[in-house]
């Protein structure tokens, strides 16, 4: 079983099946008897909208575990519905992509959690080397492939060769980012307090990174004014969107020129040739691809399907286990 632990969706791959799992990383739980109430789609309609004793929580910020008790529910909950229901004798094998940048303790908190869930053997594969598995990019060849990932909480920049990562960079700044100066801005220019899914909303529908054909878009919001304290419809446009994006999209854009900066030279010839690839949910607001190859000079390509990309990843990882074993970084957990 492969896992993509995201900080905003959980995806399932079981091998000899594909995806069986896609659900948001969200669980409700009762705050009186603890017991989860939802797990995934149902739980993230109900962010922002829930009485007093529940509470709608998503156990991951910036690609690790926030909520570790919180993250072992949600985990076997989606094992046991991939399962049917049943938890069965053997635990599976799991392969579970994180981020790059994490700590050795954080590693540790997602492995213990997937052996508390149920699971018998939990290996821990790179998102960058995941993604670029996953997007088609031939990892396993001595050229350069440059991948970018961006995905709820974290962006990742990595620059690819033989099955290892040759350098990379990982920064918290992503889609999060993006929807968190979204609802900075209508509070500042609008006097309009939005919640977290109205801001999604507004990401998908009207956002871009560069000046495209849909700019004349527009869009109705509703939230709540904060000078008269009552219910108003705002109406916005693409532009000025994108304006407020400026400063997190900038600080993926500087990750990308300081990977490329670094990268040596032989494995740099090899990327202009192919060009950079993104991949995960950030991948597809409108006119990035274009706004990176316009700041570095590089041809710029999305993947197929960037919000899938990771745990197809780590779904061809465990189909061929021993030809792609060396792309495990650190040990494995196993019971």
């Amino acid at each position: 079983m492969g896992i993509d632990l995201g900080t905003a969706n959980t995806l399932v791959y079981v091998s000899g099946k594909g995806i069986v799992l896609q659900e948001p990383s969200v669980v409700a739980i009762d705050q009186d008897d603890k017991l989860p109430l939802a797990v995934g789609e149902e739980a993230k309609q109900m962010l922002g909208r829930t009485p007093g004793n529940v509470v709608a929580l998503r156990p991951l910020r910036d690609g690790v575990i926030a909520d570790f008790d919180t993250a072992e529910l949600m985990l076997k909950h989606f094992i046991r519905q991939v399962h049917g229901g049943r938890t069965g004798l053997v635990g599976p094998r799991i392969v579970i992509g994180i981020p790059s940048g994490v700590t050795g303790v954080e590693r540790r908190a997602v492995m213990d959690a997937a052996i508390q869930a149920g699971a018998r053997d939990v290996r821990l594969i790179d998102e960058p080397i995941a993604a670029a598995i996953g997007a088609g990019l031939p990892v396993a060849e001595p050229t350069g492939n440059m991948i970018v990932d961006i995905g709820g909480g974290t962006t990742e920049v990595a620059v690819l060769s033989l099955q290892g990562i040759v350098l990379s960079e990982s920064v918290r700044v992503a889609g999060d980012e993006l929807s968190d100066s979204i609802t900075q801005y209508m509070k500042k220019v609008h006097n309009l307090v939005i919640g977290e899914r109205t801001a999604e909303e507004i990401k998908i529908q009207v956002a871009s990174a560069y000046p495209t054909q849909e700019d004349e878009i527009i869009m109705d919001v509703r939230g709540l004014h904060l000078l008269s304290g009552l219910p108003r419809t705002v109406t916005i446009k693409g532009p000025e969107i994108r304006e407020s994006m400026s400063e997190p999209l900038s600080v993926i854009i500087e990750a990308v020129k300081r990977t490329l900066e670094r990268t040596p030279p032989e494995l740099a010839a090899d990327i202009i040739d192919r060009g950079i690839m993104l991949a995960g949910g950030g991948a597809l607001l409108r006119g990035l691809d274009t706004l990176i190859s316009h700041e570095t000079g590089i041809v710029t390509h999305v993947a197929p399907d960037p919000l899938s990309c990771v745990v197809l990843g780590t779904g061809r990882v465990l189909e061929n286990f021993k030809q792609l074993e060396r792309v495990f970084r650190g040990q494995s957990r196993s019971l």
